[in-house]
């Protein structure tokens, strides 16, 4: 076994991560960073060119709690949910189609104008370049088309709805007729830039209106709601946000009013009917006394007949009672199941209603709330739905306890008048009909009386009622926009392009299948590597003879070479002669460029030298030493000519070469021969480093008994070429055939640092020995200089 310490290993060498290494990848590929980051300014620029301004409005409104609601919850936790649910609710009020359309229906939207500019086209609302009269536009019919005009004179203009088709000339003032709205331009159109306008209906600003509207809940634990709105003119956003603020005042007043004007009708009703019996029963008490010259009744009277009066105002009372009950309960049951009730119901009723009507209310509007997220049989929308069925069933129930409780106690007091009219039975006849009539006369008096208290106080209350939502400021134009933000963009987009170079880079190397540097094979492999031969910095052509480590001695790349020459010296024990096949796995991988190379560099310190070209199917040693190849050792090996007839001479760089020859039908079988190993033998005892050349071990099998035979093998890697898979086949090969003399060279490394391997190798920390190399990374300058070798920038640099 051939230097046994120095091959043979257990384990891969031991690699930790450098973060200097990741730095450096992402700084080799600068330029990219520096090109997508150029590119990220340039589609943020484009962006935000292109991009129509978001502006947005804001106002708050403060919301009161209903006194009697407030006063009933009197935990913080429920207060806090009350309040809210009621910004909640009050926010779908405001959202509501009836609010919102009258809302556009305050502000001037039937006419849009716009401006066309160098890049968009942008509204000019609330301004009016020129004055258009609408003479007759129907609801919803008409052409929402876009129309183009351009002024002709001071007299006329031209209108198109599609240039393409043309433009039609009027007069100012002129009627015009187009799709189904008729109308006229009364002022001159600017000469200065080019103007459209389309018509609208108020339907077509609900989705805009709806959609920029935003609601929320101010301060924490206040009734403050804020309302913004967003739209790309800020003027506009103004406009409608204060419009739908207002309107919804309004709406909220009008909504309140309604219970009390109900009340106030009733009880006109109730006075007018009143009045009409008060004047007749004043009528007939009049016409008694006249005709029965009837002056005064007895002054004396007795106390069932004092209690007459006040029993038929009770009576009176409560039928007034039952009457009010009969209409909320029919409003109650009237309404249906998931529509809110609106009911002004008085205090001296009963307040329980009131509770369960809020509750009822409040329920109704999470319902609303849950169907935005959940489907109407979904669990949730299901509970709320019971509840409602459960709150409406006790607003019945209470209503008909009311009724009842009414019921026994009329019934009680016209049970308690009857009696008391029995007992004056027994008064004379004409005193007990004046008294009768008196009575009467009185009681409706008093019921009218009663009535107008009430009216005055339903009116008063009327009155007073105003809106539960206070504004405390109103919106106003914001010229600043929300989006897009220039500053933000920017930031975002460069922010996207770092990300996506580095992306860029970090992707390139996941996806490359290549080796590129020492320390991605040695996190592949056991085999130790003797060197690395480093890229030459121009092209070398193969059809010309060039061993460059001796015809630029003091290049980095001679170096490299002389570093693998030495390691190469250590290898195969002390022999006289050492045998050295140099394979690769596949074609291209810089075989015969590196046998040339050391040839030149053992034959420069006085060792004899011969290279041989083994691959007897696809060799090119005869092109790089530009000579035939119809002897060599094809022709040898099948006893065509002899060891003397096929080695050739190289007088420039003193070494000795055989061809592979003609290409043979069986070169397998020609290598397996006693023949190959007898010259192998003979060359033995002429030479001191036979270089053998062999055909690739990926493709073919040619090299194998060459492999055996050899006292090195040299498997060649080239950077940037050889698929990682090809650092694994030395272990292969040492297992499969017991060798231990398999040493790697890395060829053609360029220190490229995008696929360097991130990892460094700890040999302090390993167990496995290494051959000295050195990668040369940090040479560039000094002895060892390639001085005809200037970039395009060192023009100033003599050769």
């Amino acid at each position: 076994m051939i230097h046994n310490e120095y091959t043979e290993r257990n384990s891969l060498a031991k690699q930790e991560l450098s973060y200097w290494k990741i730095f450096n990848i992402v700084l080799s590929r600068w330029y990219w960073i520096v090109g997508m980051l150029v590119l990220s300014y340039i589609a943020a620029k484009v962006y935000i060119a292109y991009t129509p301004q978001t502006f947005r409005s804001e106002a708050s409104l403060k919301l009161n709690l209903d006194d009697q609601n407030a006063a009933s919850v009197t935990a913080p936790n429920a207060f806090r949910y009350l309040r809210t649910n009621l910004i909640e609710t009050e926010a779908q009020i405001m959202r509501s189609p009836d609010v919102i359309l009258n809302a556009i229906e305050k502000i001037d939207y039937k006419i849009t104008y716009y401006l066309e500019g160098k890049i968009k086209k942008s509204e000019v609302y609330p301004n009016k370049p020129f004055e258009i009269q609408i003479l007759h536009q129907d609801a919803e019919n008409f052409s929402r088309a876009e129309y183009e005009v351009r002024p002709v004179s001071s007299s006329t203009f031209e209108l198109t709805e599609n240039s393409k088709d043309g433009w039609e000339r009027y007069n100012y003032g002129q009627i015009i007729n187009k799709g189904d709205v008729i109308f006229k331009v009364i002022s001159p159109i600017p000469s200065t830039g080019k103007y459209s306008f389309h018509f609208n209906s108020a339907k077509d600003f609900m989705g805009r209106a709806l959609n920029g509207l935003s609601i929320e809940e101010g301060d924490k634990n206040s009734n403050v709601m804020n309302i913004y709105h967003t739209d790309r003119n800020p003027r506009f956003s103004a406009d409608i946000l204060n419009s739908i603020i207002k309107q919804y005042i309004i709406n909220d007043e009008v909504e309140k009013r309604r219970s009390a004007k109900q009340t106030i009708n009733f009880l006109e009703d109730r006075l007018r009917f009143i009045d009409s019996t008060v004047n007749k029963s004043g009528d007939i008490l009049s016409n008694f006394q006249t005709e029965n010259n009837f002056i005064d009744p007895e002054a004396e009277k007795s106390i069932n007949i004092n209690k007459i009066p006040q029993l038929k105002e009770e009576i009176n009372n409560l039928e007034l009672k039952g009457s009010i009950i009969n209409q909320i309960a029919a409003q109650i049951k009237n309404t249906p199941l998931y529509a809110p009730i609106s009911l002004f119901i008085d205090a001296s009723i009963n307040t329980s209603i009131q509770e369960i009507l809020t509750q009822y209310n409040n329920a109704i509007q999470t319902r609303q709330e849950l169907l935005k997220d959940f489907k109407p049989n979904s669990s949730r929308v299901l509970d709320i739905e019971r509840k409602l069925i459960q709150l409406k069933n006790g607003m019945n129930s209470v209503t008909q306890t009311l009724k009842n409780s009414n019921d026994q106690a009329l019934k009680y007091l016209r049970s308690e008048l009857v009696s008391i009219q029995n007992t004056l039975s027994a008064i004379p006849p004409i005193q007990n009909d004046f008294t009768k009539l008196s009575n009467k006369s009185e009681i409706d008096q008093k019921m009218l009386a009663m009535l107008f208290e009430r009216r005055l106080q339903a009116q008063i209350s009327e009155a007073s009622i105003v809106s539960s939502a206070k504004i405390i400021h109103l919106a106003e134009a914001s010229m600043t926009p929300i989006d897009p933000i220039p500053r933000k963009i920017y930031s975002s987009y460069l922010f996207l392009g770092l990300f996506i170079s580095i992306g860029l880079i970090f992707a390139t190397r996941i996806f490359n299948p290549y080796i590129y540097d020492v320390e991605t094979i040695e996190g592949l492999t056991t085999t130790p590597i003797i060197g690395v031969i480093l890229k030459y910095p121009k092209k070398v052509e193969d059809n010309v003879k060039k061993i460059l480590s001796l015809s630029r001695p003091k290049s980095i790349f001679a170096e490299s070479v002389r570093s693998v020459r030495t390691n190469l010296s250590f290898m195969g024990g002390n022999k006289p002669s050492k045998t050295v096949c140099v394979t690769s796995e596949v074609s291209g991988e810089g075989k015969s460029f590196v046998i040339v190379n050391l040839a030149g560099t053992l034959s420069i310190i006085d060792k004899k030298v011969i290279v041989i070209a083994a691959d007897l199917r696809r060799s090119k040693m005869h092109k790089i030493f530009n000579v035939e190849n119809r002897v060599g050792l094809s022709t040898y090996l099948s006893g065509m000519h002899t060891m003397d007839d096929i080695i050739l001479k190289d007088n420039d760089y003193d070494f000795d070469f055989i061809t592979s020859g003609p290409v043979p039908p069986n070169p397998s079988e020609l290598l397996h021969s006693p023949k190959m190993k007898g010259l192998i033998e003979a060359l033995n005892k002429k030479y001191e480093y036979i270089l053998i050349d062999t055909a690739p071990v990926g493709l073919v099998s040619d090299a194998i008994p060459l492999i055996r035979m050899s006292d090195i093998n040299l498997f060649i890697l080239r950077s940037g070429v050889s698929n990682r898979r090809a650092a694994t086949i030395p272990d292969r090969l040492v297992r499969e055939y017991e060798l231990n003399n398999f040493a790697i060279i890395l060829n053609s490394f360029g220190n490229e640092k995008l696929h360097a391997n991130i990892y460094t190798t700890n040999y302090a920390n390993s167990s496995v020995g290494n051959y000295y190399y050195s990668d040369y990374t940090g040479y560039g300058s000094g002895y060892y200089s390639n001085h005809d070798d200037k970039k395009w920038w060192q023009f100033w640099k003599k050769k």
